[in-house]
């Protein structure tokens, strides 16, 4: 019973975090996006407009669902509902951190909702599925302009999944295992004390080239800039979603950012060490606090120069100073009293940074990169990216065998 009430509370607390996130997620887009393009952003609803998510979620809710009377209305409605649900089943085998021991009922539980020995099997099954919501969409709108966009998506999927797969294939070879959580574990530890063992550092430069494919290849899955031509508005008006408006709308939405957080996680998993500090023991367990504690005093000081603020600045900067000065000093407390609970938080501060900074250069790429032509894109996957995909697979394949 404990373990049944524990995978409750796992699945609502992981729901909740990742649909915030999703929101969120979106919120930092428009800002960094402002900000490489001179802008102020998101700035009326909330303190810096971080209330926006909430206002967006209010105004899709409560907009009228415009359904044409052209379309296939059963696979219409069920096309955005299938991209998202197929989006949040994949996160269910990324595990986010260490196992944490429950003090007051006796065991320990890992921290995902499931842990599978062949998990990255699972969440690349769900991905080659997931592509049906959005070519489901533009089949089902009875639009050219939709279809068109649906067939590019599918098209897309086929192409980047060959590469993709074949970069994912090599840090399986040198790590031995299908587990996610494994993967993390057996790069544990650092060369020389300081070189972290991640598989993105080993069999130089062969990991490197396949992290490059795999993030690459990881925009097209996604259908982001400048992979973005099943949306592609000065050709498509909005290519599979054109006919969609309401939640249907934000479902496909949603399913993309999704698919952002999961490829992220993926990456960071395969390549980047999942949970694995940059730093050793105990220097980055104080990593966080120290972050946090630095934003607060940037904050108070930001606040001060009251000539070059403006009027909320001067109530907001200090009150966002407070909360992280408070978190900064509660995560001090943790990491040198509760040691328990630092084995469950440190872990956990460091495979959101990694998942947070390439979903940031999934961010900065669509605001410096144009969109490709659709024959570009093609040319680019078939002519180069999966021949080299295939040529580093086999030489990490050699050396692997050769090592061992």
């Amino acid at each position: 019973m404990p373990l049944i009430v524990i995978s409750i509370i796992k699945a609502a607390v992981v729901a909740f975090v990742l649909l915030t996130a999703l929101a969120y997620v979106q919120w930092i887009e428009r800002k960094v996006l402002a900000h490489i393009q001179l802008r102020v952003g998101p700035y009326r609803v909330g303190p810096h407009g971080l209330l926006q998510p909430l206002a967006d979620v209010i105004k899709l809710i409560t907009k009228e669902g415009v359904m044409p009377s052209h379309v296939n209305k059963f696979f219409y409605l069920m096309a955005p509902f299938m991209a998202v649900a197929l989006a949040l089943i994949s996160i269910s085998v990324i595990p986010f951190g260490t196992k944490l021991e429950i003090p007051a009922l006796g065991f320990s539980t890992p921290m995902e909702l499931t842990d599978v020995n062949i998990g990255i099997l699972v969440i690349l099954a769900i991905s080659a599925v997931g592509v049906y919501g959005v070519a489901l969409g533009g089949w089902a709108s009875n639009n050219k302009y939709s279809l068109l966009g649906g067939l590019r998506s599918s098209a897309q999927m086929i192409s980047y999944e060959l590469p993709m797969s074949l970069a994912i294939v090599s840090p399986l070879l040198i790590a031995n295992t299908l587990s996610m959580r494994a993967l993390a574990e057996s790069q544990a530890g650092f060369y020389f004390g300081f070189i972290p063992k991640w598989h993105l550092f080993q069999l130089f430069p062969l990991q490197i080239i396949a992290f490059l494919i795999f993030v690459i290849a990881g925009f097209a899955e996604t259908n982001r800039v400048p992979f973005d031509l099943p949306e592609a508005e000065n050709e498509l008006v909005a290519g599979f979603h054109t006919e969609y408006s309401s939640m249907g709308f934000a479902g496909f939405f949603m399913a993309e950012y999704c698919n952002m957080i999961t490829i992220c996680a993926v990456a960071t998993h395969l390549f980047l060490g999942g949970w694995q500090p940059i730093f050793p023991a105990p220097y980055s367990d104080y990593v966080a606090p120290l972050i946090f504690l630095l934003a607060a005093a940037f904050l108070i000081f930001h606040s001060l120069q009251t000539l070059k603020t403006r009027t909320w600045d001067k109530y907001t900067f200090p009150a966002f100073g407070v909360i992280f000065g408070g978190l900064g000093a509660g995560l001090l407390g943790v990491v040198a009293f509760v040691p328990w609970l630092r084995e469950a938080i440190i872990p956990l501060f460091w495979f959101v940074a990694k998942v947070f900074l390439l979903l940031f250069l999934f961010i900065w790429i669509r605001g410096t990169l144009p969109r490709f032509r659709y024959d570009q894109l093609m040319r680019f996957t078939w002519l180069f990216l999966f021949p080299v995909a295939l040529v580093q697979l086999l030489a990490t394949a050699l050396v692997v065998a050769l090592w061992n």
